[in-house]
Order: structure tokens, then C-alpha cells, then sequence
């Protein structure tokens, strides 16, 4: 299983960037894959996910309203589209996949990761 995220970069605060996540090695039906991101010093953190084969996402608090996943079957690809940037949402984001359903939060318990890509947000 192979999981690639990139899109990252650097951004003033207020504005957006897209994370993309392409996946191969498996079929992802009925599997979850998520966006967690790192800032220095800090731990690994829940952004949202999604369950493959369905229509659900859920969202960090800290995230609803700006972030949006989504994902397109036939390119294998998951979306991260975040809106509205602040300078918090610095750090290095990895997209990472589980066959647990619901979504878990908990970045222990995910089977694979991409590697991640860096966001900065200016202020």
C-alpha cells in the first residue's frame, strides 16, 4: 500500500491550499482515510476523514467550516481543501488509511501513511 500526500506550501493566513493523497496497493472500500497533521513540538493531530465508499466526513473542531474532504474513485485520490488559513494550522500533514469504521481519530492505530507534506500559514 502505497499513500503519496503533497500540495503543501507556504500561505498567508486567510488564504487556502489543496493537500491531495494518492493511493495504491489496495482496494479502499470500506476503509477510512484521514488527514492528521504535526506542528513542531506538539503531537500528531486528528484534521478529518473519510470513509471510502461512502458519503461521510468528519472533521476536528478546529477544522469545521474551513477544511473540506472529498475524494475522486477513478484518480484514487483524496482531497484536503482548506479554507481560511491560520497561522495554527502550520505543520506537516500526512494523509494515513485504517479498515476501522467509524473514523479513528487516535494516529496510533492507522496501517498506513503517506508521507507528509509542510504547510505554513503567515501571519
Amino acid at each position: 500500500v502505497q499513500l503519496q500526500a503533497c500540495g503543501g506550501g507556504l500561505v498567508q493566513a486567510g488564504g487556502s491550499l489543496r493537500l491531495s493523497c494518492a493511493a495504491s496497493g489496495l482496494t479502499f472500500s470500506g476503509w477510512t482515510m484521514g488527514w492528521f497533521r504535526q506542528a513542531p513540538g506538539k503531537e500528531r493531530e486528528f484534521v478529518g476523514a473519510l470513509i471510502w465508499s461512502g458519503v461521510s466526513t468528519y472533521y476536528a473542531e478546529s477544522v469545521k467550516g474551513r477544511f473540506t474532504i472529498f475524494r475522486d474513485s477513478a484518480k484514487n485520490t483524496m482531497y484536503l481543501q482548506m479554507n481560511s488559513l491560520k497561522p495554527e494550522d502550520t505543520g506537516v500533514y500526512y494523509c494515513a488509511a485504517d479498515d476501522r469504521i467509524p473514523p479513528p481519530t487516535d494516529w496510533r492505530v492507522y496501517d498506513y501513511w503517506g508521507k507528509g507534506t509542510q504547510v505554513t500559514v503567515s501571519s
